[in-house]
């Protein structure tokens, strides 16, 4: 179950990867290569910041549309 208390300006795994559109195991795959930063939660429960997720999906966005 996903904290109820998230700060603002930030999004959880969950919410990260539904905006993106991928999985959840491909937002622990961006962590892993660096893409993508944990932003504050918990290990089990990470957060990642609205800006550096709209950023990355507007990398992806970019990158695909070339």
């Amino acid at each position: 179950m996903e904290s109820q208390m998230i700060r603002p300006g930030h999004l959880t795994a969950h919410q990260t990867a539904q905006l993106l559109g991928i999985e959840l195991a491909t937002v622990r795959q961006l962590v892993r290569r660096g893409q993508l930063a944990r932003s504050g939660g918990s290990p089990r429960q990470p957060w990642y910041a609205v800006q550096d997720v709209a950023a990355l999906d507007a990398e992806r966005r970019t990158r695909n549309a070339a």
